[in-house]
């Protein structure tokens, strides 16, 4: 495969920008700028065609450039949709609706630029409301860049340490320049430890527990049967906010998001990803007692919320487009995208039981991810211990120089989307009974 023309660019952004890209967590091997979408498939600087299950960390659910969704872009611009900083806006007003039509759980929301915008918010507000400074969060979730949330995703064991049943695990940041005293009001548990979030509830005064409801940052890794119900119920024992952070569930699993299909209402939601396919807009929404605070008459109980491109009227049009596709054609794209799901997760099962190679592929819905290990990882140390990472991003690297990208980093989840066909499916099914030929 020829990427002469990527490695040009890449050398011409190094010199002024570090790293080359604008955000670092796109700096992988092989080193390939990607130029243009359109569908299931992405195009290089070199022209060279892939099908993608990458699609950006996954918003791109109605596939690269939906005409529908373009076309509300380019309205809001012809129609020189602009943002004064001042005042509202009706765009902003009808994204509000959708989001509260779709999500049961929401009675007032915030548009944000980002995910990680609307997670710090999450943070603020449950502090605000409780009174408290504590946190609860996932080993293996992610919640953002922000300094209290930016820590112990894909955390090496030698630095965990042996697992305690129950227990808490060391603060590990992913970021230089972190305030030293950020670990002393951030508890870190593993996923599906119910005994272990108790415990920091009764140690600590906790202001909410974060968590993504299934750990899409680390693959597919799922809540056990009644953990969401389980946190739930002791954040209303010890009168936590319960926040979901669904900026890579919401809308890709459910309109309602994942917590409809789980059946539990958090008290915060975050949304990010799938609310716009591809354009920068983020959410917070939740209880009116909290969400309120906001805009509280008393200045000393008010929580700040500030963005100049708050609103912005290009993303926010993608937004209503993307939100009125998923709410008109929900009976049919969400069972058509399970079935896509299906057809995958069936092809590679039954190409690793003909090759012999141990592997599990877990799904939900239109995310998938393949594990070479013999069972569904619980959480990340089950993961770490378990799946063999090196043959896991061998896998992804041949796949690539197959046409078909997944991001090569071990763990992260495929993404299918609306766009993607049966054909295309097997066409990827083809590519990696290629690789598993050549005995990854």
């Amino acid at each position: 495969m020829e990427l002469a023309q990527s490695k040009a660019l890449f050398a011409r952004n190094r010199r002024l920008i570090p790293g080359g890209v604008v955000s670092l967590n796109r700096l992988v091997d092989p080193e390939i700028a990607f130029v243009r979408g359109s569908g299931a498939r992405v195009w290089d600087a070199d022209g060279n065609e892939y099908l993608d299950y990458h699609a950006g960390f996954a918003p791109y659910l109605l596939g690269h450039s939906h005409p529908d969704v373009q076309a509300a872009v380019v309205r809001s611009i012809d129609e020189g949709w602009t943002l004064m900083g001042s005042g509202t806006t009706p765009w902003e007003g009808r994204a509000a609706e959708l989001l509260c039509e779709s999500v049961a759980s929401l009675d007032r929301v915030q548009l944000t630029t980002t995910g990680s915008e609307a997670t710090y918010h999450a943070l603020r507000l449950s502090r605000a409301f409780t009174g408290r400074d504590h946190l609860v969060v996932m080993q293996g979730g992610y919640n953002g860049w922000h300094d209290e949330v930016a820590c112990n995703v894909m955390t090496p064991l030698d630095k965990l340490g042996p697992r305690s049943e129950g227990g808490e695990n060391p603060f590990v940041p992913l970021s230089a320049g972190m305030p030293s005293n950020v670990a002393s009001r951030v508890h870190v548990v593993e996923f599906n430890d119910l005994e272990a979030v108790e415990g920091c509830f009764r140690k600590y005064e906790v202001a909410c527990l974060v968590t993504e409801p299934i750990l899409q940052n680390i693959g597919i890794v799922k809540p056990r049967e009644g953990y969401l119900q389980g946190l739930r119920d002791l954040c209303d024992k010890y009168g936590v906010v319960l926040v979901f952070d669904e900026v890579k569930t919401g809308f890709r699993h459910a309109l309602g998001g994942y917590q409809a299909l789980a059946g539990v209402r958090p008290d915060l939601s975050t949304f990010g990803k799938a609310i716009a396919n591809g354009y920068p807009l983020g959410a917070i929404g939740g209880k009116a007692e909290i969400m309120d605070l906001f805009s509280h008459p008393e200045a000393d109980r008010r929580v700040l919320i500030a963005g100049t491109f708050n609103g912005h009227p290009a993303p926010v049009a993608a937004a209503i487009a993307t939100m009125e596709i998923l709410k008109r054609e929900e009976a049919s794209l969400y069972p058509r995208l399970e079935a896509l799901g299906a057809r995958m997760q069936q092809g590679l099962e039954g190409l690793f039981a003909r090759h012999g190679v141990t592997a599990t592929v877990a799904r939900q819905g239109s995310a998938f991810c393949v594990y070479f290990m013999d069972h569904a990882p619980r959480d990340w140390r089950d993961l770490a211990s378990n799946h063999d990472m090196e043959r896991d991003l061998r896998y992804r690297k041949a796949l690539i120089a197959r046409g078909v990208y997944h991001f090569p980093l071990p763990t992260k989840q495929g993404s299918l989307s609306a766009a993607h066909s049966e054909a295309d499916v097997d066409s990827t099914l083809e590519a990696t009974e290629a690789v598993l030929r050549e005995g990854i």
